[in-house]
Formats: C-alpha cells, sequence, structure tokens
C-alpha cells in the first residue's frame, strides 16, 4: 500500500502529476496556486538478476502508476471531473522490447543498469563518439539506450528477432492507455538516438544502434496533449474518458522547472541517493570534452548539466557497512543515525585534516563517465577516526558535485545562485557544507516536490491555464539561505585540485581493480 499524505478540502480544481522514479512512482495532487495538498508514493523493486544488471518489471510499474492515480483521487474524494490535467515525468535512459501488440518481451533496463560498458567503451574508441555526442547531447556511458541496444543485438539474438519496437517506460504507459506510441523530446533527447538540432531520430545513431525508425515511439512537444482512453481504462484511473493527459518531460529538466532555475546565473542541485547539476541554456550546447549532457524542455529552454552516481548511498554505506557499531549505539540511544553521523562529522574541521575521500561506489557518470571508478580514502594517518571518515565523504560528495560545476560554467556563464533540494537538504551542516564548497550561496526553498511540480507547471502551460512561466514564480514559497563561510571555502580550494588529480589519475588502477571485482562475482 502506498502512504498517503493530506486531508480532505473541496476545491473545484486540481491537477495531477505522476512522476516514475527507479524504485517508486509518485502521483501528486495540486492546487491552482501550486500547493500540493495530497501525495501517494508506491515502491516497486529493482531486479538484479547478473552482475550489472539493475531491471523493473513494467507491468509492476504501469499497475502502480494507476493505484497510484486511483488512490489519490480516492483519498482526497476528489470527483473525476474535478481534475483539469495529467501529467508526466520519468527517469531517463530507459528501455525495453515489446512485440507488435505492444506485450512486454524484456524487463526493463534502467539507467543504472551497466551491462552495456563494453559496448560503450567502443564507442568512446570510435572516432564518432564524440561527433555522436555533439549531435544527441548524450555523454557515450552505459546508461544509455543506444549503448544498451548495441549490447543486446549482441548477447540477446532471439530477443532482438521478436521485438517489434524498443521503447521506455512512459511509452509503455502511454500505449497501454492510448493505444500510440509517443515519446516527448526530453526523454527522446536522453536515448542518445536523437538528433538535438532537427529534433528528430538521428539516422547514424539509428545505424549504429542496428534499428529502424519505425521500430521507435514518435517524437512530440513535452507539451503535447492525449485525449481518449477507453471506459473501462478511465473507470480503473477514476478520471474521465478525455481528460488531458500532457505527455510531460524528463524528470531531470523538470526538477530545473520545479526549482524555478530556469534564468542565467542560476543552477539547480539535487542530492538524493545519487545526485545532479543542471542549468538552462537558450539553445542546444555541447561540451567540447563530452562531459556534460544537454536536453530539451522547450525550444528556447535547454538543460545542461551532469549527474552524479553517488549521493547519499554514500552515507547509507557508511551507516550499514563502516561503522555498524555507531549506527546500533544510535539507534539504542533514539538517535537518528544519521544525525549522529552528522555531528561526529562537525567535531572535525573542513577539510578533514588532509583526508579525502573519492565517492565512486557505484562507478561515475558525470564529468568521468568511468563505470570503473571505485571508492577511495587518501591520506589516512594515524590523526584520523571515524569522524574524519564521515567528514570526507560527505565533502567527497561535494568535491564531485563542483567538478560538474566547473566546466557548467564554461558553458553557461558565470553561476551566481544554487538552488537546491533533495534528501541532503534535511541536513544545515551539509548544505552549509555545499556553500563552503562552492563558494556560492545555496537557496534551500521550504517546499520542493521536485519534478512532480515541474510536471504541472509543464501542463498548466500546455492547457492554457497560464501563458507563461513566470506567472508560477513564487510555487516555491520561501527559502532558506545558505552563505559561503570565507574560510572554509578557502580550504577547500586548495584540497579540490587534489581531489581532481586523484580522480583524474587513477584509470588504469580502477580498470584493474573493477575486472579483478568482476572475476570474483563470476
Amino acid at each position: 500500500m502506498g502512504q498517503q499524505t493530506g486531508s480532505a478540502v473541496p476545491h473545484p480544481d486540481y491537477w495531477v502529476s505522476v512522476d516514475m522514479g527507479t524504485t517508486a512512482v509518485k502521483t501528486l495532487l495540486v492546487k491552482a496556486d501550486g500547493t500540493a495538498v495530497a501525495s501517494v508514493s508506491l515502491e516497486y523493486p529493482l531486479h538484479t538478476p547478473e552482475p550489472g544488471a539493475a531491471e523493473l518489471d513494467p507491468k509492476e510499474l504501469l499497475q502502480a502508476a494507476e493505484q497510484g492515480i486511483r488512490d489519490l483521487l480516492k483519498g482526497r474524494r476528489v470527483k473525476a471531473e474535478q481534475v483539469r490535467a495529467v501529467s508526466f515525468s520519468a527517469a531517463m535512459h530507459s528501455l525495453m522490447a515489446v512485440d507488435e501488440q505492444g506485450r512486454p518481451l524484456s524487463r526493463l533496463y534502467t539507467w543504472a543498469d551497466s551491462r552495456a560498458a563494453e559496448a560503450a567503451a567502443q564507442l568512446k574508441r570510435d572516432k564518432q563518439g564524440l561527433e555522436l555526442y555533439r549531435r544527441t547531447g548524450v555523454p557515450i556511458h552505459p546508461m544509455s539506450p543506444l549503448a544498451k541496444l548495441i549490447w543486446l543485438r549482441k548477447v540477446e539474438p532471439d530477443l532482438w528477432k521478436k521485438t517489434d519496437k524498443w521503447i521506455g517506460i512512459k511509452e509503455y504507459l502511454f500505449h497501454s492507455w492510448f493505444g500510440t506510441y509517443v515519446v516527448d523530446y526530453s526523454l527522446a533527447n536522453a536515448t542518445g538516438l536523437f538528433h538535438m538540432e532537427s529534433l528528430s531520430w538521428d539516422s547514424q545513431a539509428l545505424e549504429l544502434a542496428g534499428i529502424q525508425e519505425d521500430q521507435l515511439s514518435k517524437p512530440v512537444s513535452p507539451e503535447t496533449i492525449i485525449r481518449g482512453m477507453s471506459a473501462e481504462t478511465a473507470d480503473r484511473l477514476g478520471l474521465l474518458p478525455d481528460t488531458p493527459f500532457v505527455i510531460g518531460a524528463s524528470d531531470g529538466v523538470l526538477a530545473n522547472l520545479a526549482a524555478d532555475a530556469l534564468r542565467p546565473g542560476e543552477a539547480a542541485i539535487s542530492i538524493g541517493t545519487s545526485g545532479a547539476v543542471r542549468a538552462a541554456v537558450e539553445r542546444p550546447l555541447t561540451d567540447k570534452e563530452g562531459r556534460l549532457f544537454c536536453y530539451y524542455l522547450s525550444e528556447q529552454c535547454w538543460i545542461v548539466g551532469g549527474p552524479v552516481n553517488n549521493g547519499g548511498i554514500v552515507l547509507r554505506w557508511i551507516r550499514d557497512a563502516v561503522a555498524p557499531r555507531e549506527t546500533a549505539y544510535a539507534k539504542q540511544n533514539g538517535i537518528d543515525p544519521y544525525e549522529h553521523f552528522t555531528a561526529l562529522a562537525q567535531e572535525v574541521p573542513a577539510g578533514s585534516e588532509g583526508l579525502l575521500f573519492l565517492p565512486y561506489l557505484t562507478g561515475e557518470r558525470a564529468p568521468y563517465w568511468n563505470a570503473d571508478q571505485r571508492g577511495v580514502y587518501f591520506g589516512l594517518s594515524l590523526q584520523h577516526d571515524i569522524r574524519h571518515m564521515v567528514r570526507a565523504a560527505m565533502e567527497g560528495v561535494l568535491f564531485a558535485i563542483e567538478s560538474i560545476v566547473d566546466p557548467l560554467k564554461s558553458m553557461t556563464g558565470d553561476i551566481h545562485t544554487v538552488r537546491a533540494s533533495g534528501g541532503f537538504a534535511n541536513s544545515p551542516f551539509w548544505c552549509q557544507m555545499m556553500a563552503d564548497v562552492l563558494g556560492i550561496p545555496v537557496r534551500i526553498p521550504d517546499s520542493v516536490e521536485g519534478s512532480a511540480i515541474g510536471a504541472v507547471k509543464l501542463a498548466m502551460l500546455a492547457t492554457g491555464a497560464v501563458k507563461s512561466y513566470d506567472e508560477l514564480a513564487g510555487w516555491n514559497g520561501g527559502e532558506t539561505v545558505y552563505e559561503p563561510n570565507p574560510h572554509n571555502h578557502e580550504v577547500y580550494r586548495q584540497l579540490i585540485p587534489i581531489h581532481r588529480q586523484l580522480a583524474e589519475s587513477s584509470d588504469h588502477a580502477f580498470q584493474s581493480i573493477a575486472r579483478f571485482q568482476q572475476q570474483k562475482r563470476i
């Protein structure tokens, strides 16, 4: 069952958003003034049948989305006619195979599935790799559907022959409800198969993947509205058959829209289990070294930036694997383990007295795009203890964030404001540390619903409820601002180059240890 929040208060119209994530679907009920009045979150399992695998069952996701919408409306006693529109956000880089009837032939391969590593490595070695990135805006990495298709063609020949279309999770939902295959420009952009300038499938990428254009969905604007679901489907969801469904966009670009970070000099940073840094530009831009992505939000607004694999997962690793006794002590004394570790970290100064941590516990995406990178404590001495290890881990996550902010400035110009969100924002200490590392004021909105709110904003523009996003600028309410501490920033300014040198000079060692670990798992 989903965890529901909110209580019934009559209101003439509502907006519903559906945010399809890697481990859960969240449905959100929002009033016209931007107030989120109720939410339902339903989890589903991430299947890992072999090393490197990270798969979802598309039927479980479809069921969760339908139940989420139904429970959201039922819990608030919202009538079908009160719903103005339903809009969608979805995680990027998903891929699945379907037959001619639209039935799944495979599970959904998520962004976290790394089994296409060799295919991605070959693309990197190929001279076409950088040019492909410049056309599509997607760095070469195992996460991308392009790399996954090349891999699947090699390892799953029977599946390859049976497949009628290759689609993502949102496409599966819309086909199940409306019988049509469409994909928004934003998610299409993230496949590595989409030409940014022409807003169409890239012929050279399709040739590399070994597929035809008719095996993919039709790319459409994120503001596209689809109506006309069957009476049976509408009844199952608790909606009217002609309820407008706005196709929406990817979770990344909608996070910037939600944070109101679309102006020059502003960046949105989110740190949950993983993390990302994003800023808006007016036209498609790519990094000369292939380090950053570029994804579509609208014709005049593109989101550039980069994701990191390792955010809050690093502290979870500290909690569960590095210091289980400290975790047990905290629980025995009624203390939240994360608060306990944060308190420990505050006992040592900025810079952890020369202890550095590379936070690449699950490999890394931006800016290195290297699935072989691993975690490293560097500079350990007898003076260091668990307090230093915790603080260095937290600093390491932010050093990884800084490694994206730096090249991002070369594309967007100077960044003077950061709007941050995600689970890390619950820690004032970590928020202050971010400001100190970046040397930039960090603004934390009082209420952040992330991509789900971004999807509602997009729906309001698509349906004509507002004429521009400027009308929705006040949705985030108040905020807390963290100003950089000059002394701490100077400490971090000295350590960041060392951290970066360590990350950039260890490729051969990372590759060797990753291969050794792979052999041991097999």
